[in-house]
């Protein structure tokens, strides 16, 4: 498994590379471009889930004492699992959905889109499973704060059913998006009030990820296990948030678009896991409210993840509502979604799997390219014909 991620992370970045300098001053153009704000704030949300908000704290710790992360301190390494670098496999994806796809089709071969669209279903399984792993932890007043009672259950249903729900209407991905954007960004203010951490105290902790950036070529290929299992996490991933999130792009340059996924997430990323690393240097417990309040942000991350992806897996395999009915609908998604979220958490199924799959995925699109429409691909000036853009009107997704 080694392998086959190390040859995808490869090929990752050296596509990124390829498609920079091939395409540099392409205007990127989605089906229903949005301002920059709304098109991050989705990306943002939808990229990235509950993962983000519960575990940081309980990993600071374990990096601080294994020796493979000896050269750096912990929150570099944790910058590094989740920023900067890792954001250009989102890059990659969404100016391919955007620029190349269109001309390709390579997703609208049926095998493809079978395998893209399971791919799709089982991550958002993987991401429920998460939060009802970690559950216990962060609400200890239920349980014994380690077991997985049928309280924990129900809520995890509740969330799945949320998303089913808002996955009906796109217009409600748009507004949880920026949602959750808003409350992610309370959410660090409070923290930070409530530590009672200086402006100083917080330069001295932020600079810290330096020491990423300082490392930032060991972070490539996996570290060990554990960065494996991220890297896999972010491979299942990157198809479908870039398929998701291309539709948005709002006629950013390819080198803008490529600067604006590295940069703008990572500077929430980095502002978040200062303030968390500030309570784990100090040992501030964050039992009660502020214990209540990650829990919240986590179920807006979960629901809004969950209903992004439930809305681009249903219009893929044109499960919509439409077709079935509303009640249908949600019944059928959340039927699925719990079923496979119940694996996940018994361990029958692992998002490494996942993971080389879309390595796979990758791989073949790349060979399809290059056998069958190489020509069409390299003559590529623009984005798909039609996708006249008005940058005085931009519209927000309705």
């Amino acid at each position: 498994m080694t392998f086959i991620l190390s040859f995808g992370v490869l090929l990752a970045f050296a596509l990124v590379i390829f498609c920079t300098i091939k395409w540099w001053n392409v205007r990127c153009i989605g089906v229903t471009p949005v301002h920059l704000f709304t098109f991050i704030a989705i990306l943002f949300t939808s990229g990235l889930d509950v993962g983000l908000i519960m575990f940081p704290l309980t990993e600071f710790g374990g990096y601080a004492e294994e020796a493979a992360y000896s050269f750096t301190n912990p929150l570099a390494i944790e910058f590094g699992f989740w920023g900067f670098l890792i954001w250009a496999f989102y890059f990659l994806t969404a100016f391919y959905f955007c620029v190349i796809e269109p001309r390709v089709g390579f997703f609208k071969f049926t095998i493809v889109k079978l395998i893209n669209n399971l791919v799709i279903i089982g991550t958002c399984a993987f991401t429920a499973s998460l939060f009802l792993i970690y559950l216990p932890g962060y609400i200890p007043e239920i349980g014994d704060g380690e077991t997985v009672v049928a309280t924990f259950y129900v809520i995890v249903f509740a969330v799945i059913l949320a998303a089913a729900y808002s996955s009906t209407d796109i217009k409600y991905v748009r507004i949880l998006s920026v949602g959750s954007t808003v409350l992610f960004a309370a959410l660090i203010v409070g923290m930070w009030i409530y530590a009672g951490m200086s402006l100083g105290e917080f330069g001295s902790t932020l600079a810290g990820i330096g020491g990423y950036f300082g490392n930032i070529h060991k972070f490539v290929l996996p570290l060990t296990d554990y960065h494996e299992f991220y890297l896999f996490w972010w491979f299942a991933w990157s198809i479908m948030i870039g398929q998701f999130t291309s539709r948005f792009v709002g006629g950013l340059k390819t080198q803008h678009l490529l600067l604006a996924l590295l940069v703008i997430p990572s500077i929430p990323l980095a502002t978040w896991f200062s303030v968390l690393y500030f309570y784990h240097l100090n040992g501030i417990s964050t039992t009660g409210a502020v214990n209540m309040a990650m829990i919240v942000v986590g179920i807006t991350f979960v629901v809004n993840s969950l209903d992004s992806l439930i809305r681009l897996y249903t219009d893929n395999l044109s499960l919509t509502t439409e077709r079935f009915g509303r009640v249908v609908y949600i019944a059928g998604n959340v039927a699925v979604l719990f079923a496979l979220t119940l694996l996940f958490e018994s361990q029958w199924l692992q998002i490494q799997w996942i993971g080389a799959v879309v390595v796979g995925i990758y791989f073949a699109c790349l060979m399809f390219i290059v056998i069958k429409k190489r020509s069409e691909v390299m003559a590529i000036t623009s984005s798909p014909e039609g996708r006249d853009l008005d940058f005085h009107k931009i519209d927000t997704v309705h």
